[in-house]
């Protein structure tokens, strides 16, 4: 894969925010050795090829089309390890069974390593609990129902696999070659950091509607700008100037080394995404003080990379884009690092679009946090994985 070399860098403490970079080729061969120029990188297959192999991609999913599921896993690049955990419903029709049929299927044709896990299984949250990882429990002592402790359960497995990078991408996407180019763009980030505190994060080159005249290819989702807005205005605030460098905030599709999602502290529900930049600015920001000197004497970089395929997802309609916004920026609202001034602005935004309850009038609800898994016995969660798990290879 051809792409740019960082453009522009706001550095925020011991983090970097590279500005978006641009694919130019989405297969340019073998690395030869020979540099392209002084502003693009050749990130060789060789190179992508053996970053895969220490990759797991999860797949979050809740009642997804069985179709749209089997789209994505053929997307999937064969080295890496499939990791879908589902919190579909199991009444009155088992959509998980009619999942874990459908990846056993799949499998027994490309012979490909996964894991299909359902995160309300009662075993999974038995071993949660006597690990102590409470925080990803409901009052009912089982997992939460949210998307972040779905990712959470992804992102422990891909530890107890012994994997180095954990990728995340959403189950309603309707184009398997996006997917497969969204895995090429996670290794080629990953192959161009300079740290082993990495995140990649993909910016859609456009999100497509269907309108009256046919498609229109929209270049931003109604959700992205508002919570791309207030993250450039706390990371303005901090820096006295001005900036527009996070493009993501919303992306579903990102990956992350594991060496730093097992630091991080996570916000439970649809505001995980904007929450991982937000706590990566609290943790690394040099703002308020951290227990992980490592990641502050090595940094950490956030890549965003523009695709060359489109984003066609489902559309959910507007109470789930509701549920999306206030969730984003309460994340940002109630960081430990927001200022007032931020705070009014989200406050603004949220009641010129009627997007506060009559009991939410004051603010948006504070997000739930998980905490973070670095000290999590995986080997633990290894023992009783087969009594709640498909291992299918």
């Amino acid at each position: 894969m051809k792409l740019d070399l960082p453009r522009y860098t706001e550095r925020f403490g011991a983090t970097s925010l590279h500005g978006v970079q641009r694919v130019y080729e989405l297969d340019s061969g073998f690395d030869d050795g020979r540099p392209v120029s002084e502003s693009i990188v050749n990130i060789g297959n060789n190179q992508i090829v053996d970053i895969e192999g220490r990759m797991a991609i999860v797949i979050p999913t809740k009642g997804e089309r069985l179709r749209l599921l089997e789209g994505v896993l053929s997307g999937i690049p064969h080295d890496c390890l499939t990791i879908i955990i589902s919190n579909s419903p199991r009444q009155p029709v088992d959509r998980y069974k009619l999942e874990k049929e459908a990846l056993q299927q799949f499998n027994r044709f490309v012979g490909r390593n996964a894991f299909i896990l359902h995160q309300r299984d009662p075993v999974l949250s038995e071993v949660l609990r006597d690990v102590g990882y409470n925080s990803i429990l409901g009052p009912d002592g089982m997992v939460r129902t949210g998307k972040a402790e779905g990712m959470l359960i992804g992102m422990l497995l891909a530890k107890m696999a012994g994997k180095e990078y954990v990728g995340f991408i959403d189950a309603d996407n309707y184009v398997p070659g996006a997917v497969n180019e969204y895995v090429k763009i996670f290794a080629s980030g990953i192959a161009m950091s300079q740290t082993p505190y990495i995140m990649v994060r993909i910016s859609w080159i456009y999100k497509p509607k269907i309108s009256e005249t046919g498609l229109y290819f929209s270049k931003w989702g109604r959700v992205s700008e508002t919570t791309n807005q207030h993250l450039n205005s706390l990371v303005s605030y901090y820096t006295g100037f001005e900036t527009e460098v996070m493009r993501t905030g919303n992306s579903g599709e990102h990956c992350m080394s594991l060496k730093l999602a097992e630091l991080l502290t996570y916000s439970s529900g649809y505001a995980i995404e904007p929450y991982e930049i937000v706590n990566i600015l609290e943790e690394f920001g040099g703002i308020i003080p951290t227990v992980n000197q490592d990641a502050m004497d090595k940094g950490v970089e956030i890549m965003q990379v523009e695709t060359r395929n489109p984003h066609f997802h489902e559309d959910k309609g507007d109470d789930h884009l509701k549920e999306m916004v206030v969730g984003s920026l309460g994340s940002i609202y109630h960081s430990k690092i927001c200022p007032p001034k931020v705070r009014e602005k989200i406050l603004e935004a949220l009641r010129s679009k009627n997007m506060l309850e009559e009991s939410q009038q004051q603010e948006p609800p504070a997000p739930h946090k998980i905490d973070p898994f670095k000290d999590i016995d995986v080997r633990q969660l290894a023992k009783v994985l087969s009594k709640a798990s498909t291992y299918a290879q």
